[in-house]
């Protein structure tokens, strides 16, 4: 029987045109759904495709403006009893941030893929078509559903929590942390690390079209109470902080948050670094602040924009929530 797959573009590199095959600089997007589905078409792909287009942009600006169609238009098709999977084409600069907020709004009972590449088409050496390839195996695996929204890149499969980007260059950009690829990936081959982790009927938590405001503020040495105060703008129903280390910050900085954590704001503290934990201290009941735990800033603050949009405010329960209860 054939696997019928709906892949929905977002632009990006993997859809980029340099205009020459050496060039540095391109112009990401370029490149339509259904001339993207005729260049992958004699790949022998096992898989029916049928294509949509989102956007055709760069994914530096990605916001609810995309994801608000995305996300409907991925729900139409995981309704779909003909459809067997999605794959998501997009530019790797936020594809963490939408794949993990996919994943937290999606009910994981068909497999969502998210994938991308970090050349442009015309260029030596283009990866897009590889991970494209990967995309369709994994989202023709039964064993892909169970495991929420995944990412492939570079031969690795992610999961949408995990991933990241950690270079500026090159095919194997990504990573994960805690958990490294949950599975290795070729056009032909699929070897998964582990069982599924059971499909779920329905979302995490609920989409929201209008997501509260959530800025992030970025630590550094020597930073004072009135540039965390220029970061905050106004209106905010939460923070992020890019601490230092475990997700610390200097005194004059967090006397600052303290404030505003008791002006019934959120306060979220993540860490700059690439990797690691960000445990909870005992002084954070005190202030009322939020460990992010494994989460990297710019997803604590998805999952926080999401939980704020749900109405949670208690520190308690968004601390349950980031630490995955």
């Amino acid at each position: 029987m054939t696997t019928r797959l709906t892949v929905l573009a977002t632009g990006g590199t993997i859809a980029g045109i340099a205009g020459n095959a050496i060039a540095q600089d391109y112009r990401a997007g370029e490149i339509g759904i259904e001339e993207y589905l005729e260049r992958v078409g004699g790949l022998g792909l096992e898989a029916e495709l049928s294509g949509h287009q989102i956007a055709n942009i760069d994914s530096a600006d990605i916001g609810p403006q995309v994801w608000n169609p995305l996300h409907r238009a991925t729900m139409e098709a995981l309704n779909d009893p003909d459809c067997s999977g999605v794959i998501v084409t997009h530019g790797t600069d936020t594809l963490e941030e939408t794949a993990f907020l996919l994943d937290l709004t999606l009910p994981s009972n068909k497999p969502v893929v998210v994938v991308g590449a970090m050349r442009p088409a015309d260029a030596v050496g283009y990866d897009g078509l590889r991970n494209f390839a990967n995309a369709v195996r994994v989202a023709c695996d039964a064993n892909a559903a169970g495991r929420g929204t995944l990412v492939v890149m570079g031969d690795r499969v992610f999961a949408a929590r995990d991933v990241r980007k950690v270079r500026t260059r090159g095919s194997e950009a990504f990573r994960g942390f805690p958990r490294e690829s949950i599975a290795l990936v070729t056009p032909g081959t699929l070897e998964w690390f582990g069982a599924p982790w059971g499909d779920r009927k329905e979302a995490r938590l609920a989409w929201c079209d209008a997501l509260p405001e959530v800025p992030v503020v970025y630590v550094h040495a020597g930073q004072n109470a009135d540039a965390v105060k220029c970061q905050l703008g106004e209106n905010i129903r939460g923070v992020v902080v890019a601490g230092v280390g475990e997700g610390n910050m200097p005194e004059p900085v967090r006397q600052a948050l303290i404030q505003v954590a008791a002006s019934g704001v959120a306060v979220v503290r993540a860490s700059r670094a690439d990797e690691g934990l960000v445990d909870r201290e005992p002084e954070d009941d005190a202030n009322s602040f939020v460990a992010a735990r494994a989460l990297n800033p710019q997803k604590a603050r998805i999952l926080l924009q999401l939980l704020l949009a749900s109405g949670e405010t208690d520190p308690a329960a968004l601390q349950r929530a980031f630490d995955g209860r």
